[in-house]
């Protein structure tokens, strides 16, 4: 198994590309899908925020700016998840667009992120110190699954926690 941090976060930001086509689909099991869709965000999130983002901040050309504007979208991503998980239809055009809206919020995130952070953290950080960062990000985001981080209480709680983040 890889465990570069950057090819790491780059395969979950493919599985969040696959569970919004998945979740598009009016004949899938939005709700499982939904829960997974969930947890995996918060715990990507968190496990960034806590071991990534401090880090790579640390390396002179890697731009601390966007590390900062990344955990800002994050606290984005965070509120358009509780807002699409507060509406209970699945079928509803509410939830559809509240669907959307966390589509857009996140595929922002993962562009910015991907061209700017992630980028300047695969040219400037060593490949060891990269896996160093990869076991890191796996322990916590690991953690955060196992504690179920994608319960609407959790959700709730951490949207609370980062509301004063955005702009």
């Amino acid at each position: 198994m890889a465990t570069d941090v950057v090819e790491l976060i780059l395969n979950d930001h493919r599985r969040f590309e696959e569970l919004f086509r998945e979740l598009r689909d009016r004949s899938s099991d939005r709700p499982a899908l939904l829960a997974e869709l969930a947890a995996l965000l918060v715990a990507h999130a968190e496990a960034e925020e806590s071991e990534v983002y401090p880090a790579l901040k640390r390396y002179k050309r890697v731009d601390d700016e966007e590390v900062d504007h990344g955990a800002e979208e994050h606290a984005e991503g965070h509120q358009a998840l509780l807002a699409l998980m507060e509406v209970a239809d699945t079928e509803s055009e509410e939830w559809e667009s509240k669907l959307e809206e966390l589509v857009e919020a996140l595929n922002h995130h993962v562009d910015e992120e991907e061209r700017t952070i992630l980028n300047d953290a695969r040219s400037e950080v060593p490949d060891d110190r990269r896996a160093e960062l990869g076991r890191a990000f796996l322990d916590v985001r690991q953690d955060r699954l196992d504690d179920d981080c994608g319960d609407l209480e959790y959700v709730r709680k951490i949207a609370r926690a980062t509301a004063d983040r955005i702009d």
